[in-house]
């Protein structure tokens, strides 16, 4: 995820990506060691500190202001008044810093902390210094993701504490809809792949090849391992559905189902109104993750990308996220809690 591949000046998305991620935030204030006033229990820079350090003038930061207002603001950037700027010029003063000459006589006054700072850096096309702080950003976001996921994203969907009730539950939904369509469909065995394949797209856009391709997966990677919890989810009502109308369909009919009755029975099932939410919440959860965490694009979903919010980079990084073999270490000692108690 080099800059020419995200480039951070053209992408909002990628910025936001960045600058909501806690763990990539404190590893690049700790890495870049940026000077800065310590006021309310952060870090934050007046805007001619920041100039200053990106060897720009002043105005060229009012400019970005004016242009990126909204954004700079969501991420930190503000204007201080009354009592909050008369308790910050105590705090220049106090530290008797080069600043206090251009903030004695204003009333208001405006100020960058570490996120929206960084925000800038990712905007401003002038500074050499900017263009280079963007590089250090990318590569301390890759390491950062990769030290906390034991060195690769591939399964970084397991690190969710709900993945592994998911994927047991998904397993025996599965099971239910195989097994209907071996007793209900007049279909060779390529009917299995067939049928997963029309859920995968009705679901995500993809067959599971196209998937694969996506995150390029090996050879013995298992499609579904791969997939969140609220993938796994989705799939397990598709699988639960369809298992049950192919039933009902089978005893009324008295006799195996055709292929072209099997596939009305898809269109019908999947164009009821209330998956349109479920369906929307699905596809925007895998593009955006995997775009953020695995950074595989999903083409067929690219509508539907938005910036991960801090909550993902917990759940997927964060202390509560744990490794596939502790979940199912622990998964056991629940299970042998209860045939004890049995």
């Amino acid at each position: 995820m080099r800059e020419e591949k995200q480039d951070l000046t053209n992408s909002g998305l990628h910025r936001q990506n960045i600058l909501n991620n806690p763990f990539a935030l404190r590893e690049i204030e700790k890495a870049t060691h940026i000077q800065s006033i310590h006021f309310e229990g952060k870090s934050v820079m007046l805007k001619e500190q920041v100039a200053a350090f990106f060897e720009v003038t002043p105005r060229t930061v009012d400019n970005y202001l004016e242009k990126y207002s909204d954004e700079l603001r969501q991420n930190g950037y503000e204007l201080l008044r009354g009592k909050r700027l008369k308790n910050l010029k105590k705090v220049i003063s106090d530290a008797g810093g080069n600043e206090t000459d251009f903030v004695t006589k204003t009333t208001v006054l405006g100020v960058f902390d570490f996120r929206a700072f960084l925000n800038l850096a990712m905007l401003m096309v002038e500074s050499e210094r900017a263009r280079l702080l963007r590089q250090a950003i990318l590569d301390i976001v890759i390491d950062t993701i990769n030290s906390r996921t034991g060195g690769g994203t591939r399964y970084i969907n397991q690190r969710d504490e709900d993945f592994i009730h998911s994927w047991f539950a998904e397993e025996n939904y599965r099971k239910q809809f195989t097994d209907a369509l071996r007793d209900c469909v007049d279909m060779g065995q390529f009917k299995y792949p067939l049928y997963t394949d029309r859920i995968y797209v009705s679901i995500f856009k993809e067959k599971a090849r196209e998937y694969r391709k996506v995150l390029r997966l090996h050879e013995k990677d298992k499609v579904r391992d791969t997939f969140y919890s609220e993938i796994l989810d989705l799939i397990a009502s598709y699988e639960c559905g369809i298992g049950e109308m192919l039933q009902q369909a089978r005893q009324e009919k008295g006799a195996k189902l055709s292929a072209w009755e099997v596939d009305e029975i898809f269109k019908r099932f999947e164009n009821l109104p209330h998956w349109k939410p479920l369906m929307e919440k699905a596809r925007n959860k895998m593009a955006s993750r995997d775009l953020a965490f695995r950074d595989a694009l999903h083409q067929q979903l690219s509508g539907y990308i938005t910036p991960l919010q801090q909550e993902d980079f917990e759940r997927f990084l964060g202390e509560k996220s744990k490794e596939l073999a502790e979940r199912l270490e622990d998964a056991k000692d629940v299970m042998k809690r209860l045939k004890d108690r049995d």
